[in-house]
């Protein structure tokens, strides 16, 4: 049976803080805008908040600025198609594949992935809330995603960590894996 230690205890209750402040964050600023949606807001931020923390305050800083980029060029993307032309699968497939592209041309593959994702949430809110402008809808998603990454940011500053990136030492050390015995 594996031990669970610290660190893995720390995540968690750092996790389940996150997303629920993140998801009440992102559904409150939601509902003054459109309340139908704040539900989708909220759950927008909170994986916006999960997918942005990591296990160091280094690592958690980059995944925000994939996560902030990404969103902008899936969220801008989406809402410049659906200006123009009505939602249809092809069309969504279509932005999924130019999105990808663009992440790959810039050589930012894990900026395209996230944009993508945005491009699926975006469009696909489009079509559940036809009364929204796609403009409007883009920009809410972009923002929700960005409140749940900064309630990510915010939380690894102000969670104490056992030594200053520890986890990355864990991870890089060649003796990682072979802990236990000796402890």
């Amino acid at each position: 049976m594996t031990r669970i230690g610290g660190n893995a205890v720390r995540m968690a209750v750092l996790s389940a803080l996150v997303s629920g402040l993140a998801f009440l964050g992102g559904s409150r600023f939601t509902a003054p805008f459109h309340g139908a949606s704040a539900l989708l807001g909220g759950l927008w931020s909170m994986i916006s908040s999960l997918v942005v923390l990591q296990s160091s305050r280094r690592h958690t800083i980059k995944s925000s600025w994939r996560r902030v980029l990404g969103t902008l060029i899936g969220a801008l993307l989406s809402g410049l198609y659906l200006s123009f032309l009505p939602f249809s699968i092809w069309g969504m497939v279509a932005c999924v594949g130019v999105t990808v592209l663009i992440g790959e041309a810039a050589g930012a593959p894990d900026h395209a992935r996230l944009a993508a994702i945005t491009v699926v949430i975006v469009m696909g809110t489009a079509v559940a809330n036809p009364s929204v402008a796609p403009v409007v809808g883009a920009a809410l998603r972009f923002t929700e995603a960005c409140i749940g990454t900064a309630v990510a940011v915010t939380a690894v500053f102000l969670w104490p960590q056992t030594r200053p990136d520890d986890a990355d030492a864990e991870h890089s050390s060649p003796s990682a894996g072979r802990r236990g015995s000796d402890e």
